[in-house]
């Protein structure tokens, strides 16, 4: 327990038998309950568990019998810690890439009622852009620009952490049957949060590269796939916060924006188009096509202002 709440950590695991034992046997004292969930390994990692579990009764295990991505993981454990009743519930990878002295800055927080779900953030310190590999540093800073915009978290960076602690609270409030199961449940976690008003906290945390870990994302499919992901979420977010539960005009701002930059680039290079065939433009067309391009813009930084003034509080 920590500050009288009762503690659990879930480790999604797939194929780190060598990692595992690690991972497990760093967790600290103040963990009430480990609930390791296996995605369907092919190698032995449901056996080193349960190893590990025999000199530690803090451990669950629960295997899939298909693999369903390590969000459908995440999921399963938190199912297993809703039902218990746990006050508060981390993620912790099983590859030994979180360090375990950081848990306990997540939990404090949570615990104490400050805030319902706080976060690892590898970026705060000097060391992340010598630690991280630049493709996934660069990645990272991308999918957090365009998880900002789509959660409504401005003051959330490293998107892509997956090192975590939510209250009993949220958890309960949280439809997890409707949030993506691979790569993007972090993302997609963060758009669901808002809808529900959740207070986020980022946590200074140190990465951890070099560890033995293998890593199965690739940026040349995964970028997009979140990226289309975050899209739909921050529609979602929009309809579900600002026009079903309470009504906000920026959803007005933002769909005039999309709709006057689209527009102003689609007749922009229909200009070009003509121009480079050998037809003649007019001034009309082209003051029409800046009105649309400016007009646009500044709907949307309107829009993105009110969406940040509407979330400042929840932090």
């Amino acid at each position: 327990m920590l500050e009288g709440k009762r503690v659990a950590v879930v480790i999604p695991a797939y194929n780190e038998e060598s990692l595992l034992p690690v991972t497990l046997g760093a967790i600290p004292d103040f963990v009430d309950r480990i609930i390791v969930v296996d995605d369907a390994s092919r190698d032995g990692t449901v056996g080193r568990a349960h190893e590990v579990a025999v000199g530690d009764s803090r451990i669950a295990m629960i295997a899939h019998e298909q693999n369903g991505g390590v969000g459908a993981a995440i999921v399963t454990g938190y199912k297993r810690a809703l039902a218990e009743g746990i006050d508060v519930t981390c993620v912790m990878a099983a590859d030994n890439q979180m360090p375990p002295d950081d848990l306990e800055h997540l939990v404090r927080p949570v615990a104490r009622g400050e805030v319902d779900y706080a976060k690892a953030n590898r970026l705060f310190t000097g060391q992340a852009w010598e630690m991280i590999p630049r493709y996934r540093y660069l990645g990272n800073a991308v999918l957090s620009l365009w998880t900002k915009i789509a959660s409504g978290y401005w003051h959330v960076a490293d998107s892509q952490s997956g090192y975590t602690a939510l209250s009993l609270e949220l958890l309960g409030r949280l439809d997890l049957d409707r949030i993506y199961t691979r790569y993007g449940f972090p993302n997609d976690m963060l758009v669901h949060l808002n809808v529900w008003n959740a207070r986020v906290r980022d946590i200074p945390s140190r990465p951890v590269y070099g560890v033995g870990e293998r890593s199965g994302i690739r940026l040349h499919s995964v970028v997009p796939s979140i990226s289309l992901l975050l899209f739909k979420g921050f529609w979602w977010r929009l309809w579900q916060k600002y026009v079903i539960r309470d009504f906000h005009p920026l959803v007005f701002f933002y769909a005039l924006g999309i709709l006057m930059s689209v527009a102003g680039f689609g007749f922009g290079l229909a200009e070009v188009v003509l121009r480079t065939l050998g037809n003649t433009i007019t001034a009309a067309s082209v003051v029409l096509v800046a009105l649309l391009l400016i007009f646009g813009l500044q709907f949307s930084l309107f829009a993105m202002w009110f969406d940040m003034e509407s979330n400042k509080d929840l932090r």
